[in-house]
């Protein structure tokens, strides 16, 4: 309970009036592997994807979005630690933390296409129609081409005029880029052309005391557009949720 409210201290300390403050409206919970180290979670052609780290356990998954059942997985060399997950024209492009590396796979059959490298830490990924958005856990998103993932720009992240670090996953909706940042039940919804926090969405509480003794960080958004809700969940959470913010 302590972790829930200095998180909500935080939330509060962030925001002015220029920041909208939302809640989570929860619809529905499914259950959630409580072994996914949860990095990216992904909506797309109609189904959920997750993406997990942890050296020698990381997987790309294909999950039953009524049960929560995983449907597909492909476990990623042993070697390294899975992060972020986005999908563009068919293909599922997975990060690595440390590597350097962002995995192509197919989306019908995860075989593996292609490999595009990149400097740095690879944490967040979303696609927005014309580019990848990717962050690092610094308060910089770097945008990148669709087809060579070559980075061709990047805007710095300010909440109330003060650089936001710690911007872990993404997902590009609607014009926005949604994200979680890191070690915080908080997630914000970001202007990509000027880099300001449009929104400050408060996620404390999902859980039960019992639940999160044994859970780690809120981590994962996806964006299903045919309901107009969102599913989010976190590292080694037993549920994962259906939600709207309001």
């Amino acid at each position: 309970m302590l972790r829930l409210l200095v998180c909500c201290a935080a939330a509060s300390a962030w925001s002015d009036g220029d920041v909208e403050r939302l809640t989570v409206n929860v619809h529905r919970a499914i259950p959630h592997d409580t072994e996914a180290f949860t990095q990216g979670l992904l909506w797309a052609d109609g189904k959920l994807y997750e993406s997990t780290g942890r050296r020698e356990r990381s997987e790309l998954r294909e999950l039953d979005p009524d049960t929560g059942r995983v449907a597909r997985r492909l476990p990623i060399s042993r070697m390294h630690f899975g992060e972020g997950l986005a999908h563009h024209a068919g293909r599922l492009v997975m990060l690595t933390w440390h590597a350097e590396r962002a995995y192509v796979f197919a989306t019908d059959d995860f075989r593996r296409l292609d490999v595009r490298t990149y400097r740095g830490e690879g944490w967040g990924l979303c696609h927005d129609a014309e580019r990848f958005v990717m962050s690092d856990g610094s308060d910089r998103l770097t945008f990148r081409d669709s087809d060579s993932f070559t980075a061709t720009g990047s805007v710095a992240v300010t909440l109330d005029g003060r650089p936001l670090a710690n911007i872990n996953e993404l997902e590009c909706v609607d014009g926005s880029i949604y994200a979680n940042v890191f070690q915080t039940d908080s997630l914000v919804r970001i202007d990509p052309g000027r880099g300001h926090v449009t929104q400050l969405i408060d996620a404390s509480g999902l859980l039960t005391r019992d639940q999160a003794a044994s859970a780690d960080v809120l981590n994962g958004i996806a964006f299903n557009p045919d309901s107009g809700r969102f599913y989010i969940t976190g590292k080694l959470w037993p549920l994962m949720f259906e939600v709207t913010f309001e």
